[in-house]
Parts: C-alpha cells; sequence; structure tokens
C-alpha cells in the first residue's frame, strides 16, 4: 500500500483551505518477469571510431616528413662537404722582418716613419760613423807599421845571405890553404906555423858561416812574424771597415714599417731589433681546415679567398703547402704549430694548417697581416 501525497499546488488568494486528502492506494500484485536473454553487442557507431587512426596516421606522417627532411639534409650536407671544403678559420699571413743594428751606437738619424712603403736597399738608420772611423784609421796605420817591419826583415835576409856566400867563400879558400900546407908540413916544406896559421883561418870562416846561417834563420823568422802582424792589421782594418760601413742600416726587404719608435739620440744595440718590416713579398693565407677535409688537397691546387678587409670579392688562389704535423700542446712555442680545436657535435675537430698564395691579389695591393679571410676549395 502507498500513500499518495496531495497536489501542492497552493490555493487561490482569498479561498478557505481544505484540509488534505489521502488517498489509499493498494499495491498491484507481483509479476515475475521471464527470463531475459542474452544483450546481442551493439556495434559502436561508425562514425565515433574513425578518428583516432587517422590522427595516428597524421603523426606517423609528420614523423615521417621530418625524419625524411633531416636525413635528406644530413646527405646533402655530406655530399656538398665532400665537393667544397670551407673554412672561416683563416687569416692574412706576411713575415715581419725585425732589423736589428750589427753594431752598438749612438742614432744620429732616423730616416723613416710609421707605416711608410720601403724598397730593398733604402736607408733605414744611420748610427754615429766617427768611433769607428777613427778604429779604421788606427788600422790603417798598424798596416804601414807591419809592412816596415816585413820590409827590414826582409833586407836583413838578405845581408845575411849575402855574409853567408862572403864567409862560405872564405871557408872554402881556407879549407884550399889548410890541405896545401898540411902536405907541406908532413914532407917538412913547410913550417909548422903556416899550418896552424891556415887551421886558424879554417876554423875562422866555419865560425863565420855558422854566424851567417843563424842570422839567415833569424831573418826567416822575422819575416813570418811581421807577416803575420800585417795579416793581423789587415784583418783588423778589414773588421773596422765592415763595422764603419754598417753604421747605415739599410731595408733588407721590400715592405712597409710597422709600431715605429725609434728616435734619434737613442741607442742601438747589437743584436737588438728597432725597426719592424712586414714583408710585401710574404704574403699569404693561412686556412686551418678540419682533417677530415684535406684527404684530397694537392699542392698546386685551385683555391678561391674572401678577404674581411675586402668584402664580397673572391681572389683566386693557389695551395702551396699542407703542413705534415701540428702540436697538441697549447704551451710554449716550438718547431710544430698549435692549432686549437673547435667543439663540433662534442667532437673536437683537429684543424690542419693549409698555406695558400693568392694569384690575383688586390688591385692596390694591400694587405693586412692578421686580417681575417675565408677560403673555399673544391675538390675533385
Amino acid at each position: 500500500m502507498s500513500v499518495t501525497a496531495p497536489s501542492a499546488d497552493p490555493p487561490p488568494p482569498g479561498a478557505t483551505p481544505e484540509p488534505p486528502a489521502v488517498r489509499i492506494v493498494e499495491p498491484a500484485p507481483t509479476v515475475e518477469p521471464p527470463p531475459a536473454a542474452a544483450p546481442d553487442p551493439v556495434p559502436a557507431p561508425p562514425a565515433a571510431a574513425a578518428p583516432r587512426p587517422e590522427r595516428e596516421t597524421s603523426r606517423l606522417r609528420r614523423l615521417l616528413t621530418v625524419g625524411g627532411t633531416i636525413l635528406g639534409l644530413f646527405v646533402a650536407y655530406q655530399i656538398l662537404v665532400y665537393f667544397v671544403a670551407y673554412t672561416d678559420d683563416a687569416y692574412v699571413r706576411s713575415d715581419l722582418v725585425a732589423v736589428a743594428p750589427q753594431i752598438t751606437g749612438r742614432i744620429i738619424a732616423v730616416h723613416v716613419v710609421d707605416n711608410q712603403i720601403v724598397k730593398k736597399g733604402d736607408k733605414l738608420v744611420s748610427i754615429d760613423p766617427v768611433p769607428f772611423q777613427l778604429v779604421v784609421n788606427q788600422t790603417k796605420a798598424q798596416i804601414e807599421k807591419a809592412a816596415a817591419l816585413v820590409k827590414v826583415a826582409q833586407e836583413e835576409l838578405e845581408t845575411a845571405t849575402a855574409a853567408l856566400q862572403a864567409s862560405t867563400s872564405t871557408h872554402t879558400y881556407a879549407l884550399e890553404q889548410q890541405r896545401r900546407y898540411s902536405d907541406l908540413a908532413q914532407k917538412q916544406y913547410a913550417p909548422v906555423e903556416e899550418l896552424d896559421r891556415t887551421n886558424d883561418e879554417l876554423r875562422r870562416s866555419a865560425a863565420e858561416m855558422t854566424i851567417s846561417q843563424i842570422a839567415i834563420n833569424k831573418a826567416h823568422s822575422s819575416i813570418v812574424a811581421q807577416q803575420a802582424a800585417l795579416d793581423l792589421a789587415k784583418a783588423e782594418n778589414a773588421t773596422a771597415q765592415w763595422n764603419l760601413d754598417r753604421t747605415e742600416i739599410p731595408s733588407p726587404v721590400n715592405g712597409a714599417i710597422t709600431n715605429l719608435t725609434l728616435q734619434p739620440g737613442d741607442t742601438g744595440t747589437i743584436n737588438i731589433p728597432m725597426i719592424g718590416i712586414v714583408d710585401a713579398d710574404a704574403w699569404r693565407i693561412m686556412a686551418n681546415y678540419k682533417q677530415d677535409y684535406i684527404r684530397s688537397f694537392k699542392i698546386g691546387g685551385e683555391a678561391w679567398v674572401w678577404l674581411d678587409s675586402q668584402p664580397f670579392v673572391f681572389h683566386r688562389a693557389r695551395i702551396t703547402g699542407i703542413a705534415r704535423g701540428i702540436s697538441r700542446d697549447p704551451g710554449i712555442d716550438k718547431l710544430l704549430p698549435y692549432v686549437a680545436p673547435t667543439t663540433d657535435w662534442i667532437r673536437l675537430q683537429r684543424r690542419i694548417p693549409v698555406t695558400i698564395v693568392l694569384v690575383d691579389r688586390p688591385p692596390d695591393g694591400k694587405l693586412y697581416m692578421g686580417a681575417d679571410a675565408r677560403t673555399i676549395i673544391f675538390t675533385p
């Protein structure tokens, strides 16, 4: 049994409310339902299942596209670097000639200014020549003195030679006289006193010969000594003249003066550089190429150079050298060049210096030592 509640609608305005009526509803008889059969599987609507495969197909397509693009770019890059070797790790280089005096002296004139272009043989510096000229004069006097002493020694040799000839002749005559008187004295045809006289003359002539021979030997020794003194004086004079000639310092190469601070009144010290000249005939490009690029480089091969001091212009060049060794130690300067490695995909790529010489130089010839450059080499 169930109880039905009255309507919840409110009474109209002004009406007297009625007491709620209660209606008793009898419950319906209970009927057992028949056993229900297993429901058939309801297929999913086709419209709800279609979006998922499309999304997966689209994602796969994008992944394949991106992967293919990356692979294509990698293959294209490998092909490009196989036939084209490029580096921006390059710079302009020349030889810096350090001009040092070969003598020590006070500088009286500087004939060049900073950044001036000079030719080989142009006068750079003058050192005071007076002290060196005095030494030249002194050595000339020593030469004259030594030459005079050589002449005296030669005259002494001539005198000793003449004396030896005279004493030899006297000795020969005394020897003959001694033999004659010796025979006569044995036969008692000559007195013994004459024999004694001839013996005395023989001994005296022999002594004179010995004295003359000693004089000759002494003259020979004197000539050798005086000739050596003469040669020494000539050598000293040549050295003094060489030093005098070095008071004028010329340019050893064609080039440009750089960083000149020398002034008249300074002291030039032997073997200490005082002027730097950038050699105008030794310009080259030092290009540091990765070690896997130089496999097909050849001496004489063609290259192209872009100078940062003259942008947007390519200059034809030739490979003139490929280094066969580098130093892996960035310590003190050694005979092997040190080239700093660069980071490339974690691995440190070593670089090998390649020397490139410009065939087509800038028309104005303006190259700057240490300036940046870029190089391209087409490999077969």
